[in-house]
Order: structure tokens, then sequence, then C-alpha cells
């Protein structure tokens, strides 16, 4: 039986619907890879996974002032509760993103009381395998976090995971060596064959700082049959030469989440507030930005005209496979042809940012990765 507080995250598709998702998963077999796999419209949530990444950006008043703090362990425990603010931010039932298109990319930034700001951008860089990479920077405020993102979707019968490989990287820049380096738990939706349909997060993520020697161990428990509860978690901060148990967390990541031996909540749903972001408009988009590039099938998609909906998404991924054809018919030269060194962060981080002549395009290396990222930010002023 469903936890009372989650019927409200649970979904029963309706005649037609389930219909068409039977039609689909027939076609399927245990252990499948689902990105090539065409869904029906009606299971997407109307955004991009390139805005979803900013989710976890939503509650900055956690994370702008932790780079000042003295005491390492307060910091780490603050990270720990900056990264797990996020999940709680979801649509009801089991709703997917947009996969994004090669080369379309999302920006947005935010304004603090304090008259400082921060600055986003994703892209996605990749799309067999699908990768997205992110930048998010707050100069004034010492922070930067990027990663990336590398999902691979699963048939499992009567449910579907994602599986969340990639990772973010925290850095205060007042910090030299200082480094959070986060992993991210796996995502299920389940009831797809029968039952109620619930989006779940389970399995393992870990946030480290090497430096410190400071480890948070989370496990993302799933609901099972017959006894657990939905949305569960349970973790420890350790010191990880030593395995000491320095702190426990306990609750629920889309309620309430408590750390013990500090005696105090570490993160309440029902207390916090999402700390609103700036987009440009659509018609000040470029053309493969993501509100704009997929405007028509969120506009069908608000208005419930699946069909719509349908065509207008199938025109993007039509488009996509057209200019990947093109891209290899030209064997067109790799853009980094013609990057030039703009600026460079933290020595001990080899951080080094790049602009590329041609484009608005910004691209960093660390521990020998490269990772392209579009920009501009004299966007949304």
């Amino acid at each position: 039986m469903a936890d009372e507080e989650n019927i409200n995250d649970t979904e029963v598709l309706d005649e037609e619907p389930r219909s068409i998702l039977l039609g689909l998963i027939s076609q399927l077999r245990k252990g499948m890879d689902l990105h090539r796999v065409t869904l029906p419209t009606f299971v997407l949530e109307p955004r991009s996974m390139l805005e979803r990444i900013t989710d976890f950006m939503s509650h900055p008043e956690l994370i702008l002032r932790v780079p000042k703090q003295d005491d390492a362990l307060q910091r780490f425990v603050n990270v720990v509760r900056y990264y797990l603010s996020g999940w709680h931010i979801k649509p009801k039932g089991v709703k997917k993103p947009y996969n994004p298109v090669l080369g379309e990319h999302f920006r947005a930034r935010w304004k603090f009381p304090d008259a400082t700001e921060s600055f986003f951008v994703s892209e996605q860089v990749s799309h067999h395998p699908p990768i997205s990479a992110y930048y998010y920077a707050s100069p004034e405020n010492n922070i930067i976090i990027a990663g990336d993102i590398r999902p691979k979707s699963k048939f499992l019968g009567n449910s579907a995971a994602t599986l969340m490989h990639g990772e973010s990287k925290i850095f205060f820049t007042n910090r030299p060596g200082e480094v959070y380096r986060i992993t991210m738990p796996n995502v299920y939706a389940r009831g797809i064959l029968f039952g109620r349909m619930v989006l779940e997060l389970g399995d393992n993520a870990t946030v480290r700082c090497e430096k410190h020697d400071l480890i948070c161990e989370l496990e993302f428990r799933t609901k099972g049959f017959f006894t657990g509860s939905y949305n569960s978690i349970y973790g420890k901060i350790k010191r990880e030469s030593t395995g000491e148990s320095l702190f426990e967390i306990t609750g629920k990541w889309s309620d309430v989440m408590y750390i013990k031996d500090l005696v105090e909540v570490l993160f309440s749903v029902r207390e916090s507030k999402i700390y609103p972001k700036i987009v440009a408009p659509e018609e000040e988009q470029e053309e493969n930005e993501s509100r704009r590039l997929w405007s028509k099938v969120t506009s069908a998609l608000i208005g419930r005209n699946l069909d719509l909906a349908t065509d207008e998404k199938t025109i993007i991924e039509d488009n996509q496979r057209n200019e990947a054809k093109l891209r290899e018919a030209e064997a067109s030269l790799s853009d980094s042809n013609n990057l030039v060194s703009v600026n460079e962060f933290s020595e001990n981080q080899q951080f080094r940012f790049f602009a590329l002549q041609h484009s608005r395009r910004i691209a960093y290396v660390d521990d020998h990765e490269f990772i392209s990222v579009t920009v501009n930010f004299t966007c949304c002023v």
C-alpha cells in the first residue's frame, strides 16, 4: 500500500495511454537499452534535461556562504545538505524530461539580495551515448560547480531504470585543492505494466572530499513490495581513511532529512523555498537553446494536445538525424582547433577556461578530461 504522503507522486494512466505504453513495452526485452526507444509524449515532462539540472541550484542560500566558513567539517556537511536539497523537485507521477539534441544548450542566472550573481550553462555534448555537460559559477561567492550526466536507461519488466553515470565537482576557489566529488543515485519508474506508476530514487551515491579525508555514503532506499516506505534515505559522514563515523543521516529526501549527532534538521522541503532563476525570453534565445527549441512541444503538452506534441517532437528528432548525416558526410574538423586560452582558476585543480574564436562557447579541462559547454554570459540581462 502506498504511503499517504506519496499519493500525489503516483499516477494511474487512462485506458488509451496505457494501451499505447503496453504496445511499446511488448516490443522490448528485459535488460534492453531504452535510449534509442522513442517514448510516447504523455510520459514527457515539458522541459529539457538540460534545464532539469538547475533543480540542484534551487536553494543557493545553502551554499553561498559555505566557502567562507572556517571549519572544514562544517563546510562538508553543508555541501551534503546542498546536494540533497534538489531531489524533491519533480512532476507528479512518472514524467521524463526531453532528451536534449546534440548542441542544444540552456542558460540561466540568479541574482541574490547581496547584489552577487551566479551563472549556469549546460550543453548536450554527445547524443549517442547521451552526455550532458554543465557549468555553474558564482564568482563573488567563490563557487564553481561543473560536471556531466551520462544516463543509461534499461527496461526491467514492470520498471524502467535510468542509471545515472557521471560526476559533479564543487570547487571553492578561495580554498585551493578543496574539491567535492559527487555521484548520483539511479532513477526507477515503477508500475509501467500494472499498478500505480511512481518514480523512485534508488541505490547509492557519495559525496567525497579527499583533501579533508571526508566521505558521505548515501543509500536511497526504494520501497519493498511488503515493507519499507517511499523516498527513504540513509547515510553516514565518515573519515574515509579510518572509517570513523561522524554523523548519521536519516529521513525522506522528498520531505524532511535529519542529521544525527548534530541534533538538527538537515533539510526540510516544507520549510524551503525554490529560488527563481532568470531565463531570457524565448524570442531572445538562440535557435538551439532549450526553451526555444522545444517551445512548440511544450505548448502542445501544456495544452494536452498529445498528437501535436508528437508531431513537433518528431520534427526536432528528424532534424537531429539529418544533421548527424551531414556531419558524417562532411567529416568536419573539431571545434577544438579554434580554442584560445582566456583564464585559469586554481592551479591545484588545473581548471582552464577557453573561448572559441567563432562561437560563444566555453570549455574546461580537469583531470585530463575535456567537456565543451556553450555559454554567453551577456544573456538574461
